[in-house]
């Protein structure tokens, strides 16, 4: 096959800036000269070569020895050699080079510009300060300029393999110059073809994807990779997207952005679905039931499918009337279907809040048709806290204030109880408007007052202790440590100014209730009754009549 000198592979592109006779000129230096010789003499490890000069040349033994170390060639055998220059006045010779050079020729020979156009590789196994020398998978060489290399940094390039196309075929030099410089440019040029065809464009195209990461997925979209971002995945938010996609799998995109410094292109899988927002905004309600499948449980709450792209949210408030909640697990799991009810919808905002117990019977109707105030029942206790406790009845909780908790106005609930206390109370107020009740254990227990009047009356004189002193009057302590009152008005002609905390003091019982606990004395009732003994020893009457009695409980 004929083959024209210096045949270019695209005359239009020519090879700018490159002087290839001086590149040449280092790679295959000039002085090298082809011949054919025999073999004269086989000494030590080299092999004498007759090739027609003053001095035989030498040829390194190693080139003539096969895999088993053994000779190939034999004293008086012909050999093709390339004499590579002179050392001690003779000349160093080559086979291995020969060889190569018949390669070189056998490839020039068969080369068909039109066909030999694709990409191949070569492996590059020298360098100089032309460029590199590289050899494909047959063993043929090529010189690689380092203007058409397209590295970077050549310090490491040597024993590593690169894609390579021929662009001049050189006959008389018997050289195959090719340029990895020109496959880049190629590829930058389809890469800035394929961006001009996706970027700004708003048509859904189709991608495969090349890579999964953490925080997305790399998608190869004609021949460019753009990153879908996790949170371009779905509508219901950030996802793994190695739960959802593998690699190689072909995904629906669209370009949401091209940052032209960096060179990044963003891509979306969510875009170029239709918006699941838009469907559900006219045509779903807060109030509304649905029928949602658990798809995250976490210890705030869980995330629920509507099963068209959307998530809702299920705070762990709204999973049951039981305020104690400590994990959602211990209602709803992963994987449950469950009906719903919207408590929120904000289509632009991508929010979504739904209730659980809003569809549940509601502990407190269920509590309040079951008990009426007066009633007693057994509770646990669940909170203790500075003013009393809370009290688990059923699934609801109710108050123990600390002044219910005992007639001993010093006792509170936290010296007395501890959580998870059992204790037997009786319900005095049910609060249905604020969903509240209230109990009380002194309720169920005889009041102070209550056991003092079994062995006293109104109209007994007793005696006792100031405790304290107010404005309003005088607490007065009684036998047994019960507090009594007497009211300002009722000291009588007593000196105000003279009473101090501890004296002793005199005065008739006025009033008892057991149920509140109070005992009112009177001293004016004491020198009432004193009068009325002294007139009726006088008159030798010694009974008062209803309307004196009367007329002293009105005072």
């Amino acid at each position: 096959m004929a083959v024209n000198k210096g045949v270019s592979l695209n005359k239009i592109d020519e090879i700018e800036d490159v002087d290839f006779a001086a590149l040449l000129e280092e790679s295959f230096k000039k002085t090298e000269e082809d011949s054919e010789g025999a073999i004269v003499k086989i000494e030590g490890d080299e092999v004498f070569v007759d090739v027609g000069k003053k001095s035989e040349g030498i040829l390194p033994l190693e080139e003539i020895l096969d895999a088993n170390g053994n000779a190939t060639y034999k004293i008086g055998d012909n050999i093709k050699v390339v004499i590579t220059g002179s050392r001690g006045g003779r000349p160093t010779l080559s086979h291995k080079k020969a060889l190569q050079k018949e390669k070189v020729k056998a490839y020039i020979a068969a080369y068909d510009p039109e066909a030999a156009n694709e990409p191949f590789d070569i492996k590059i196994v020298g360098k100089n300060r032309g460029g590199f020398v590289g050899l494909d998978e047959n063993g043929v060489e090529f010189f690689l300029p380092k203007t058409q290399s397209g590295f970077k940094n050549s310090n490491d390039i040597v024993g590593k393999t690169y894609k390579v196309k021929v662009i001049k075929v050189d006959a008389d030099e018997q050289s195959v110059i090719v340029s990895r410089k020109r496959i880049l440019d190629d590829e930058r040029r389809k890469r800035k073809e394929a961006l001009a065809s996706v970027v700004g464009s708003e048509e859904i195209i189709e991608g495969v994807i090349k890579k999964i990461t953490t925080y997305g997925m790399f998608v190869d979209v004609g021949g460019i990779d753009g990153l879908v971002h996790y949170s371009e995945i779905s509508y219901k938010g950030p996802v793994n997207p190695g739960n959802i996609y593998k690699e190689g799998d072909t995904v629906a995109v669209k370009v949401i952005n091209y940052d032209n410094e960096k060179r990044h292109l963003s891509l979306s899988i969510k875009a170029a679905m239709p918006d699941p927002w838009e469907e559900i905004k006219d045509g779903l309600d807060v109030g509304d039931t649905i029928k949602v499948v658990v798809s995250n449980v976490e210890p705030y709450g869980a995330f629920v499918d509507l099963g068209n792209d959307i998530e809702g949210f299920l705070h762990i408030s709204e999973i049951s009337w039981d305020k104690n909640i400590k994990n959602p697990k211990e209602h709803i799991n992963e994987g449950d279907e469950i009906d719903v009810e919207v408590i929120e919808i904000d289509a632009k905002a991508r929010r979504l809040r739904v209730s659980l117990k809003s569809l549940l019977p509601k502990p407190f109707d269920e509590f309040s048709a079951k008990y009426k105030e007066g009633d007693v029942v057994k509770g646990e206790i669940t909170t203790i806290t500075n003013f009393g406790a809370f009290v688990k009845v059923g699934a609801v909780e109710g108050l123990l204030h600390n002044e219910d908790a005992s007639w001993d106005r010093a006792v509170r609930c936290k010296d007395s109880f501890k959580v998870g206390d059992i204790v037997e109370a009786k319900i005095i107020k049910i609060d249905s408007k604020e969903q509240k009740f209230s109990l009380s254990l002194k309720d169920l227990q005889q009041s102070p007052a209550g056991e003092f009047a079994q062995n006293f009356k109104v109209g007994d004189i007793v005696k006792g202790k100031i405790r304290d002193i107010k404005d309003f009057g005088v607490f007065v302590e009684l036998d047994g440590g019960i507090d009594a009152l007497i009211r300002k008005e009722d000291l009588g002609e007593t000196d105000e100014a003279s009473l101090k905390v501890g004296d002793d003091i005199e005065a008739a019982i006025a009033f008892i209730d057991e149920k509140k606990n109070r005992i009112r004395l009177s001293v004016r009732r004491l020198a009432r009754q004193k009068e009325r003994e002294t007139l009726n020893e006088i008159n030798g009457d010694d009974k008062m009549t209803l309307g004196d009695l009367i007329k002293e409980q009105l005072k």
